[in-house]
């Protein structure tokens, strides 16, 4: 397959690969060599966003960046409805194709719920987490959630979101707090999402907050199941959607936790804060790269 251009490939310099999983032709990145790392984005992006972490970590680690059906490179069938329990089992079977182990997982925004839904599935694969700012529980209770999807996910927010692409245009340029978007990442988040049909998943995605409830119950009470390994979380200072109760809430549930602020960086930790993931990363007591003694720098 020919890269379209809007992506430019000295930003995101890596092979690009594709995998048939139920009926989804799923594009992936593989890079690098260690203990498997498993890169999982969030509502708009694509693996685009973890391309500077990719690039930071894949001396000590096997960094693996896929794109959920619908976003990126990856296609889905008509069919597909793009909710977290479908996106949740089709990277499950992702990772049981790639026969992933001693896995650590990261998730932000929606890669979280997702991650840790295929982590209390298949327990023996995970050996660690890196928390970014996400969640893992239901948030009926929580006014601003409750608004959010309520608003984006229904009517208004459908057409802002699939007529005026609201979510690539203006969301994301207001999730980075420290640095001005580079003309050629807003290219490469506009690109997947060209046309209303295209935009079909990042309009679902947000009525999931409150609607995927149920999911989100069940997948809190099954993280008992991961609890006892270590966490890494890397929690931006300057996120509307993700303050200091919900990083407390993962201190709390995770015993073995690591944290790292990110001081001043918005939602979009990729773009504004991908050197302090890496150097986080690597400081790591609990790093399954450290476990394997898998040299920490580059060699000259």
């Amino acid at each position: 397959m020919t890269r379209p251009d809007w992506i430019d490939s000295k930003a995101y310099p890596f092979t690009d690969q594709f995998v048939e999983i139920e009926g989804c032709r799923l594009h992936y990145v593989d890079e690098g060599s260690g203990p498997p790392l498993l890169l999982l984005h969030g509502n708009p992006t694509w693996s685009f966003t973890w391309r500077n972490v990719i690039g930071g970590l894949r001396d000590t680690f096997r960094c693996i960046a896929l794109d959920y059906p619908g976003f990126g490179l990856s296609t889905a069938p008509p069919d597909f409805g793009f909710t977290p329990p479908e996106l949740s089992r089709v990277v499950d079977r992702f990772v049981s194709q790639l026969d992933l182990t001693n896995m650590t997982i990261m998730g932000h925004d929606w890669g979280g719920p997702i991650g840790f839904r295929v982590a209390t599935w298949q327990p023996d694969r995970v050996a660690a987490f890196i928390i970014g700012n996400t969640w893992a529980w239901p948030v009926t209770d929580e006014r601003g959630a409750r608004f959010f999807s309520g608003f984006l996910g229904g009517r208004i927010g459908g057409y802002l979101v699939l007529k005026r692409n609201f979510f690539v245009e203006r969301i994301i340029p207001s999730g980075v707090k420290r640095t001005q978007m580079p003309p050629e990442a807003m290219k490469a988040y506009r690109g997947p999402f060209q046309t209303s049909e295209s935009r079909r998943p990042i309009h679902v995605l947000p009525r999931h907050i409150i609607a995927s409830t149920p999911f989100l119950a069940e997948l809190e009470r099954d993280l008992e199941k991961v609890r006892d390994l270590p966490a890494l979380i890397v929690w931006p200072t300057k996120d509307r959607a993700f303050g200091d109760a919900a990083r407390k809430r993962w201190e709390e549930k995770f015993p073995r936790h690591t944290t790292v602020l990110l001081e001043g960086a918005g939602h979009y930790i990729g773009e504004d804060a991908a050197d302090e993931i890496v150097e986080a990363v690597r400081a790591w007591p609990d790093s399954p790269a450290k476990a394997l003694g898998t040299p920490e720098t580059p060699s000259p």
